[in-house]
C-alpha cells in the first residue's frame, strides 16, 4: 500500500511540473526601439526663399604646395537676393571667374584638405564677388563638385 500512494505522490508531482511548464508563456521578447525615432528633425521652412542662382562652369586651378602639383578642379553656383542681381552676374561672369580663380589658387593644399578651409573660401568668395555687384548680393555658395589633388 505504501508503494502505492508513493508512485502515486510521485506520478501526481510529475504531472503538476509537466503541466507548470507547459502551460508557461514563453517571455515576450524585449521590443528595442529603433533610435532613429528620437533623432531631431528640423522642420523645413516652406517660406524660405530661394533665390536665382547662377552657375560657375568647371575651372581648374594650380594651387600653392612645396612638394609636388597639386590643383582644383571646381565648379560651383552662387545664390543671389535678386533677379537684378542675377542679371548683373552673368554680365560680370569673368569678373567673377578671374576673382575666384584668383583666391583657389592662393591656397595651399592643406588649407583645401579639411572642411574648415572649404567654409573659408566659400566666405571669401562671398565677400569679394559681394565687393562688385551692385544690383544685388550673394546670399549662398554651393560647390557643386570640388577635387584637390
Amino acid at each position: 500500500m505504501f508503494l502505492i500512494i508513493g508512485a502515486a505522490v510521485v506520478l501526481l508531482i510529475g504531472i503538476g511540473t509537466a503541466a507548470f511548464f507547459l502551460t508557461k508563456k514563453a517571455p515576450e521578447p524585449e521590443v528595442k526601439e529603433d533610435p532613429a525615432k528620437h533623432v531631431p528633425v528640423p522642420e523645413l521652412n516652406q517660406l524660405a526663399d530661394v533665390g536665382p542662382m547662377v552657375d560657375i562652369d568647371e575651372f581648374i586651378v594650380n594651387i600653392i604646395s612645396g612638394d609636388a602639383a597639386h590643383y582644383v578642379k571646381a565648379s560651383l553656383t552662387i545664390e543671389l537676393t535678386n533677379e537684378q542681381g542675377k542679371a548683373e552676374a552673368e554680365k560680370r561672369m569673368p569678373q567673377m571667374r578671374d576673382s575666384i580663380l584668383l583666391l583657389v589658387g592662393n591656397k595651399t593644399f592643406e588649407e583645401l584638405q579639411d572642411l574648415q578651409g572649404k567654409k573659408q573660401l566659400k566666405a571669401e568668395i562671398t565677400s569679394k564677388i559681394n565687393s562688385f555687384l551692385k544690383a544685388g548680393k550673394v546670399k549662398d555658395v554651393y560647390f557643386t563638385n570640388f577635387v584637390v589633388q
